[in-house]
């Protein structure tokens, strides 16, 4: 099977199962999500959505979360790891979102990658899942998906990033990035399947047979 068409089939496939895929990280505005999607850093989601209802108890806008301590918040967020660093972020960047922006998350992609713990990934999640432009979010299970589906060779995530634009239609990245997330999840985790057993890997690479070694985002 051509790179093109295992391309092709992996989107038809991923449609069937995660026709209307929802933004696994509980928010109610690009504040939130922007946030939320900071605490995600080396921390699963459903860590993130433990803590952050507390989080935006105490702050849930730019104007109130300047207002609060680093230390409040480390100890709200301190079950998500890297506390002291992701604390500061947050405050930090709440600052300047009221100093620069008055109190909104900008909408353009190169303003969030100024932000204080701000990086790629996370200003591409806030563009495609807050704003709705297309963008293609580069997560651990997508990178690792992509090399076992033969997309990418998997040097960096900006390369596998890159090949998966140049695949995939621009109007279907929003979705499709969340489809290959929970496919990842649920079918293709990284300590399983290894490229041999789930239902995608079987299809593209139907004569495989030694496991997949993949490099890690």
């Amino acid at each position: 099977m051509l790179k093109k068409d295992r391309a092709a089939f992996i989107r038809h496939r991923l449609d069937q199962l995660y026709p209307n895929p929802p933004i696994p990280l509980v928010h109610q505005d690009a504040f939130t999500l922007l946030v939320a999607v900071l605490l995600s850093a080396q921390c699963t989601d459903e860590r993130v959505n433990q803590v952050t209802p507390r989080l935006f108890a105490l702050a849930d806008n730019a104007q109130a979360m300047s207002r609060v301590s680093q230390q409040q918040v480390y100890d709200i967020i301190r079950p998500c790891g890297l506390a002291p660093q992701k604390s500061k972020a947050i405050v930090n960047l709440s600052k300047i979102l009221v100093d620069q922006y008055d109190g909104d998350v900008p909408e353009d992609i190169a303003a969030l990658e100024t932000l204080p713990g701000v990086g790629h990934k996370t200003a591409s999640v806030v563009m495609s899942q807050a704003f709705g432009h297309p963008a293609f979010p580069v997560d651990t299970h997508i990178h690792r998906l992509a090399q076992r589906w033969g997309l990418s060779n998997g040097n960096s995530v900006v390369q596998t990033e890159k090949d998966l634009k140049r695949l995939f239609p621009r109007e279907s990245w929003n979705a499709l990035h969340l489809q290959i997330i929970y496919y990842g999840r649920e079918h293709c985790p990284a300590r399983n399947c290894n490229g041999l057993s789930c239902d995608i890997c079987k299809t593209c690479f139907p004569n495989r047979k030694r496991p997949i070694k993949t490099r890690k985002a």
